[in-house]
């Protein structure tokens, strides 16, 4: 008896050993890190805001739009989820768009009225507040690219023109025919906006004027993205307004008007009447309320969008992402091609109206 005793005492120390080591083992073994655990991380797009109707756009026209702007960001995002850059991420979102003529941004450019595609685009490091940008260039393929070499490696902002377009053989980008920049679909626009002008010549007052640059000033891609450091960057990328005249440049090559970004706030790229987007420092304003009024993103960009630029006359929309992953898609058009994904992989795409 007294053996069976010590056999069952000698069991259960042995159990309550057991229990013990397991309750001290930790839950979570595997290697991967909860999804909580991972840094935080987001981008956001837009490809053009303005009169973009449900009932103007064909199924398949649909369908292609959502397809590239799902490849597009992507594209970006894989970068950031693999550690890259949000600069790094920016530049090869927007490069995927600028090679794609639905765009009105490198290939898909639109045609000033001598029948040039001028492009112009910007990019800014929200860590360093540098940035680069350029405006009029004709012969390179992808502007965005461009931009970049001037924020890293010039001493500059902003290049122009012939200029621009030296600096950009010197760092060794891709250079193409102007040729490369045509496409039937926008020369026709073209022509269709000057036959346009050509009928109302006899009564050309500036309210006429002005109905043919709100039918023909929308366009532009852009991006901005956050990643894993906490690090923020915009840029913006466009062939401009349909039919423009004297070297006409809009808000998109402008830092603090098409695009803006910075570590304490956000980063901003802007897409509309670039006109009004320049006078009203959008891209900036929207920084600059979050920083000194305390305006949480969202509050910011409605407050720019919805009440400031219309009452100046204008319209268009941006789309931003704060230091927190926080994103807004604001505009006050019928529509605004974009798309944005968070650190979840979780995919936002429209088009229409919200």
């Amino acid at each position: 008896m007294k053996n069976l005793l010590l056999l069952l005492s000698i069991f259960v120390f042995i159990a309550c050993g057991n229990t013990s080591e397991k309750e001290t083992t930790p839950a979570f073994t595997s290697e991967a890190k909860p999804q909580d655990d991972i840094p935080n991380f987001g981008i956001v797009i837009h490809g053009g805001a303005g009169t973009i109707l449900k009932e103007n756009m064909s199924d398949s026209l649909e369908k292609a739009y959502k397809t590239k702007l799902e490849e597009a960001i992507r594209t970006g995002h894989e970068i950031l989820a693999n550690g890259g850059t949000a600069i790094q991420a920016v530049q090869r979102t927007i490069n995927v768009m600028e090679d794609s003529p639905l765009f009105n941004s490198a290939k898909g450019a639109v045609f000033a009225n001598d029948e040039t595609n001028q492009l112009d685009a910007s990019i800014m490091d929200g860590k360093t507040l540098n940035a680069g940008a350029v405006a009029g260039v004709t012969n390179i393929k992808n502007p965005i690219n461009l931009a970049y070499e001037v924020m890293e490696n010039s001493e500059h902002v902003l290049l122009a023109g012939k200029g621009a377009e030296e600096f950009a053989t010197q760092r060794g980008l891709e250079i193409v025919d102007p040729s490369y920049f045509y496409t039937e679909n926008r020369f026709k626009s073209l022509q269709k906006v000057k036959e346009r002008e050509r009928e109302k010549s006899g009564n050309k007052t500036a309210a006429n004027y002005d109905s043919f640059i709100k039918d023909s000033k929308f366009g532009t891609v852009g991006c901005a993205a956050l990643d894993k450091n906490g690090n923020l960057a915009a840029g913006t990328s466009t062939g401009g307004m349909t039919n423009k005249r004297w070297n006409r440049i809009g808000d998109s090559p402008i830092i603090g008007a098409g695009t803006y970004a910075n570590n304490a706030t956000c980063a901003v790229s802007s897409t509309g009447w670039g006109e009004f987007f320049i006078r009203g420092v959008v891209a900036y304003d929207i920084s600059a309320l979050m920083e000194y009024k305390g305006l949480s993103l969202q509050e910011a960009a409605a407050e720019v969008i919805q009440k400031k630029i219309p009452k100046m006359g204008g319209d268009g929309g941006i789309i931003a992402i704060d230091h927190e992953g926080n994103v807004a898609m604001e505009f006050n058009t019928a529509g605004m091609y974009r798309a944005t994904m968070n650190k979840k992989a979780e995919l936002q795409i429209g088009i229409y109206e919200k």
